[in-house]
């Protein structure tokens, strides 16, 4: 990554209409194209496995599509299907054999479609990570069951307004399936409360599926509980998730202020860039020696790194000491937990320090938003909400702040700040020279 060129990476703008192969190649020919701007620390694979700290932990990336981008139901139902895969194929043989693996063109032909490729077994996703949808992998760095029991899922679910078993009835008579789904198959129950969470029409954390693959999902669905019934629509939620999702994830990530911050620093960059020219333009009009034209320079310099470092969502004050602005979301949690820990102070934070800074919950939601089974993704009800609109502008500028933990993105800050210098003594520079030789001009 070269220091004076480097670049945050793009923003992948979502594509309107339903998750559609088409579409999510195009998420995936944009990402490759600026694919060096992501460190391999924090890949799609290291977040998804909580190996990067915050602000890129998995919390801060399910944070991120809760609060800000709005699809969260992706990396809830991703984080399930891998958990249910796992404990798919550590059923007894017997029990496997109840759901045997669905074919995606034998779905397509028996909803009169033709399929556009074969079906996804053991191949390369386009970023290198390797999916097995028979033989997913068990090791450390696969996606575990939340919880031991096969079970679990089922248990402490918010009930809604409407039946599990009517809901799914609902969703597959919309797509003309009249017949009822095979329940001594394994995990059935398990699979009825996924339809009606993620598939099923108006559900609480409906998917952004076509009608065409819904049905497809569906009448697989109604055949067995295998993990390859969900290939399709795994590979489009994978898509979405590593082309356009993660890329937006780390490039806000980078960022250390909130909005009004930035707005605020990159306004105040342009009005250190305006005064030194006053002032140029003040000492060239007197009979001041022109020399003095050079105290212009500090104004320049300071109003154009700091305007480039807030193009980037850095501001450098804050940067200083390697912290960044606590979230709208985070200001109202706990304050006693957040002033335990000295941010400033980066050898004093243990690494159980650390998790437990990144598992701050402050309205109740950023806990509820890992769970499989729950309400739906809007936080309007939030009690932070309310408040943070309540908050005057000048606390919204100045917010509590908290150290960075992860090492990869102090570096990705530390090499934006050079660049910003570096941008800034190669516009000052040159300015300042010009206003220096400039003939004083006298006024009559």
């Amino acid at each position: 990554m070269s220091l004076l060129f480097y670049r945050r990476p793009d923003y992948v703008a979502k594509l309107p209409g339903p998750m559609e192969k088409s579409q999510c190649q195009i998420y995936v020919d944009r990402t490759q194209k600026h694919k060096k701007s992501i460190p391999p620390e924090l890949s799609f694979d290291n977040i998804l496995q909580n190996k990067a700290l915050p602000p890129c932990a998995l919390q801060d990336f399910m944070d991120y599509l809760v609060y800000v981008s709005h699809d969260a139901e992706n990396l809830q139902f991703w984080i399930w299907l891998n958990a249910y895969s796992s404990r798919f194929y550590a059923l007894p043989p017997s029990e496997q054999a109840l759901s045997p693996p669905w074919s995606a063109v034998e779905g397509l032909q028996s909803t009169g479609n033709n399929p556009s490729r074969p079906p996804r077994t053991a191949e390369k996703s386009k970023f290198g990570a390797e999916i097995d949808s028979e033989h997913p992998s068990t090791g450390p760095g696969a996606a575990q069951p939340l919880q031991a029991d096969n079970q679990s899922f089922i248990s402490g679910i918010t009930s809604s307004t409407k039946n599990v078993s009517e809901s799914v009835e609902d969703a597959n008579a919309q797509v003309g399936l009249k017949w009822q789904s095979f329940s001594i198959q394994p995990f059935r129950s398990e699979i009825d409360r996924v339809i009606s969470h993620y598939i099923a029409p108006d559900s609480p954390r409906e998917l952004n599926l076509s009608h065409k693959t819904r049905t497809v999902v569906l009448h697989a669905l109604q055949h067995t509980t295998h993990p390859s019934a969900f290939s399709l629509v795994r590979e489009l939620v994978e898509d979405t998730l590593r082309g356009q999702s993660h890329p937006n994830f780390v490039r806000w990530s980078i960022c250390n202020g909130n909005k009004p911050k930035v707005v605020f620093v990159r306004n105040l960059g342009i009005a250190h860039v305006v005064l030194g020219i006053l002032l140029a333009v003040i000492l060239i009009l007197s009979r001041a020696s022109r020399w003095w034209r050079l105290f212009c320079f500090p104004l320049l310099f300071l109003g154009f790194s700091t305007g480039v470092a807030a193009y980037k969502g850095l501001c450098l004050v804050i940067h200083t000491g390697h912290s960044r602005n606590l979230r709208p979301w985070e200001q109202f949690g706990s304050s006693a937990t957040l002033d335990s820990f000295d941010t400033d102070n980066e050898a004093g934070i243990s690494k159980d320090d650390i998790y437990s800074m990144s598992n701050l919950s402050g309205s109740g939601k950023r806990g509820i938003s890992m769970d499989t089974f729950g309400t739906g993704n809007s936080y309007n009800h939030e009690p932070w909400v309310a408040d943070y609109e309540k908050k005057p502008l000048l606390q919204k500028l100045y917010p509590k702040n908290i150290w960075i933990q992860d090492e990869t993105i102090r570096l990705l800050q530390d090499r934006i700040v050079c660049q910003s210098h570096l941008w800034s003594l190669l516009a000052s520079v040159p300015l300042t020279v010009a206003i220096v030789v400039v003939p004083r001009v006298a006024v009559v």
